[in-house]
């Protein structure tokens, strides 16, 4: 134990020693907490729109003034040419054309039914479908109104009326800010545990300092445990400061009981802790360290739920995220206990999950790791 508190103390004076390491640990989770959930929104706005208006009746200007008075539409040209109009999708100015065709009006008076086009710029698939289904909800609000204009209803009704009352739970108002702001702290807590470790043994390796230790009588679990409890605390910290943040930021109270999550937390540190340590063991440079890093964590990151639900990915990819991804239950376990209020009873079997990577990662550290004496 003895040994094990030298090493701390050497690992604590290596960090303290170095501002770029306390900047990257204490000032990136700040500004990313407050850019990355501003900025990753499912809700798609400011759609722009080209109408091309064959009509010019009372019909079609109501619809064109219903879909501009929209927050999610943009009226950047109004024309009665459709080849004007799609000129707007191919420069990029335009995301949809909407064409509304001659006697439209008299078609919806006379025949009871009328056609409209619309031409989607697909290339963001994304914004061109929710776009697209937006404008179809206004378009068929506006049908709705018009049937109450002009249909005569009896005093009672005979026909059947089914009404569908929605009501939001854990995050009442969509609010995408509360959904994202728990899972950019997951990844925070990825980078810093992951991403520093596998930089920490490997800089040991280049100044030489790895030499020397290796050449005393401390043994190697005493030597990983002293590169990862630093870590491990720091990542507990990290974790404090985010949670202030997007309390203070976007007023996000958690809904269960913090001690689970700093629970759940400090288990999955020792995995991703691991792995960095795992990664370490392998690299001979920090420029090597880095690279495997970053390979890893784009795709544990891009398969982990952040920004697309797993249950929507091909069969496969589900298979390999459940099986080898520990930042999916974390995401998950964090959205659970903040937005939910999820018990220790709801997320036991994420933690035995996580403490299974946590013993495989490190173990495997420790055994790979070759001290010569």
């Amino acid at each position: 134990m003895k040994a094990l508190k030298f090493l701390l103390q050497k690992e604590f004076r290596q960090i303290f020693r170095n501002p770029a390491i306390l900047r990257m640990i204490f000032i990136m989770p700040i500004i990313q907490l407050m850019v990355i959930p501003m900025a990753a929104d499912y809700e798609v706005k400011n759609v722009n729109i080209a109408v091309a208006d064959h009509d010019h009746s009372v019909s079609s200007q109501q619809l064109i003034q219903k879909i501009a008075a929209s927050r999610y539409f943009r009226l950047i040209n109004y024309s009665n040419s459709y080849q004007q109009a799609i000129k707007y999708i191919e420069s990029d100015k335009a995301d949809i054309v909407l064409e509304i065709p001659l006697h439209f009006e008299r078609d919806i008076v006379k025949e009871n039914h009328s056609k409209l086009f619309l031409s989607v710029n697909a290339v963001n698939g994304m914004k061109g479908n929710l776009g697209a289904a937006y404008l179809q909800n206004i378009i068929h609000d506006y049908n709705d109104i018009l049937r109450l204009k002009w249909i005569q209803l009896p005093k009672i009704s005979t026909q059947p009326f089914i009404e569908t009352v929605v009501i939001n739970r854990f995050n009442t108002l969509l609010n995408y800010k509360i959904f994202m702001a728990p899972g950019v702290m997951v990844t925070l807590l990825t980078l810093v545990g992951s991403f520093l470790t596998a930089l920490n043994i490997v800089k040991e390796k280049e100044v030489g300092t790895i030499e020397q230790i290796n050449v005393t009588p401390i043994r190697k679990y005493h030597f990983i445990l002293g590169k990862l409890i630093p870590f491990w605390i720091l990542g507990l910290i990290v974790l404090s400061v985010s949670l202030l943040i997007i309390r203070i930021v976007y007023n996000v109270h958690p809904a269960g009981n913090i001690f689970n999550l700093y629970l759940f937390a400090a288990i999955y540190l020792l995995a991703v802790l691991g792995l960095g340590l795992l990664i370490s063991t392998y690299a001979d440079t920090q420029q090597q360290a880095m690279l495997i890093s970053f390979f890893l964590l784009m795709i544990f990151i891009m398969l982990g739920g952040l920004f697309t639900p797993i249950d929507s990915m091909p069969y496969w990819v589900q298979k390999i995220t459940w099986w080898l991804n520990p930042v999916s239950y974390f995401i998950e376990v964090v959205r659970m206990v903040i937005l939910k209020g999820s018990g220790l009873a709801d997320i036991k079997n994420h933690i035995l999950i996580i403490l299974g990577f946590a013993i495989f990662f490190n173990s495997w550290a420790i055994i790979n790791y070759r001290k010569t004496s």
